[in-house]
């Protein structure tokens, strides 16, 4: 992917350096523009050290790469930088976009490199607003939004968390390069998972005891969905069944809903004999209240009782009895303490399945609930270790030995 990358002024330019890092170790060639307030949080400088390519930040400046991008062939003659970078790009990111950058797009305003580029762009744009909750959330900004997307600009919504005023907190944070990425590479469509199934199930299932109470775990359902967003990332038709995770959803997979462990059996028995691929990161209850209550439990003094507890359906070893020849099926292992890797490596040999990816949650910091993991991932053909990473990062690596997977079965 050509990707070319517009930069207005904001703090949150310093993540644009982050982008350019994982798209260019992605294997992507970037193209940097500034305006002129971006210059006063990041320097061209940086940019184009990261990039391999001369940064611009006027229409006026000639472009010592004629309009072509980091290892291409160079033009015989000079074009008009605005019109022939953006005519190279595979795709346009805005990130950050500034308020004032936003309504300009909206309003086809072109008094800047950058928004020169996106009036001129026939390759898919995309923006990433970045700026104070309050000016997101005026009225203003907000019809400037709802405007683009109508014309067909991709949004990547900001997050919400500390911003850059001291003591605020709220919406407005532009959105992880990872997410940056992996939307730009999702609006080609054209990845190497093009035509390929996924069946990725996320999140923790609830297992009744009566009308308001249940059995649960603390998976947030984050490794899953980060697995779900780089296979769309790389053309995959992506269906994700999700049992109780309140996450941001990426609007280039489905979504089944289910709540316990049964409902997620039921979900995983109609779509996967269409997978390709299927990931099970979703931690299934192994027990549930065997004659869940249909009202509440009321307490009487403090007299005790005794809950009894049932297995769940074996759901992986389901789907390994009955699967295609040519699927590729993961599991997921999360062991806790001593002992974990060994009781991971037999599970891949009890349930045959093709691969199991073990974490230890006992470890601070990653697994449940948590932005970070670490994984070892156990095959027949031996193991591979994955360090901490974000787990945006960890699926990644975790798509690339399925690759590898599937070459090697092939």
């Amino acid at each position: 992917m050509r990707l070319l990358l517009g930069v207005s002024g904001g703090i949150a330019a310093y993540k644009a350096l982050e982008l350019v890092r994982l798209a260019t170790g992605a294997g992507h060639s970037v193209r940097v523009i500034e305006t002129a307030s971006a210059k006063r949080f990041v320097g061209s400088a940086s940019f184009a050290a990261l990039s391999g390519a001369p940064v611009l930040t006027s229409e006026f400046e000639r472009d010592p790469l004629r309009g072509s991008f980091p290892g291409e062939p160079l033009p015989e003659h000079d074009p008009a930088s605005h019109l022939a970078l953006v005519a190279a790009a595979d795709a346009f990111l805005v990130a950050p976009a500034s308020a004032n950058t936003i309504a300009k797009l909206a309003g086809g305003l072109a008094d800047n490199l950058v928004t020169s580029a996106a009036l001129a762009a026939r390759c898919p744009v995309l923006v990433a607003p970045a700026m104070n909750t309050r000016m997101l959330e005026h009225p203003a900004t907000q019809a400037n939004l709802a405007l683009l997307r109508e014309r067909g600009i991709t949004i990547i919504d900001p997050g919400v968390g500390r911003l850059a005023t001291h003591g605020e907190h709220g919406a407005g944070r532009l959105a992880e390069p990872a997410e940056l990425l992996a939307a730009c590479e999702a609006a080609l469509q054209t990845g190497p998972w093009s035509g390929r199934r996924v069946l990725v199930t996320a999140g923790g299932t609830h297992e009744p005891i009566d009308a308001v109470r249940y059995i649960a775990n603390r998976s947030s359902g984050r490794m899953g969905f980060a697995i779900a967003q780089a296979a769309a990332a790389r053309g995959a038709e992506v269906t994700v069944i999700a049992a109780n995770v309140a996450l941001p959803r990426d609007r280039h997979a489905s979504y089944v809903d289910v709540t316990t462990a049964a409902e997620l059996a039921a979900a995983c028995d109609e779509r996967a004999p269409q997978a390709d691929v299927i990931v099970m990161c979703a931690a299934v209850a192994d027990f549930r209240p065997a004659a869940p209550r249909s009202s509440k439990l009321a307490r009487e003094g403090n007299a005790a009782i005794t809950l009894e507890l049932e297995s769940t359906d074996d759901i992986l070893a389901r789907l390994a009895r009955g699967r295609r020849p040519d699927q590729v099926l993961v599991g997921f292992a999360a062991e806790h303490g001593e002992g974990g890797l060994a009781r991971a490596r037999a599970k891949l040999e009890r349930k045959q399945v093709d691969l199991i990816a073990y974490n230890d949650v006992a470890q601070e910091g990653i697994g449940f609930d948590a932005q970070d993991n670490a994984l070892t991932l156990i095959s027949a053909n031996g193991e591979q270790q994955i360090p901490r990473a974000p787990k945006a990062q960890i699926a990644r690596e975790l798509l690339d030995a399925i690759e590898r997977l599937r070459g090697e079965s092939g």
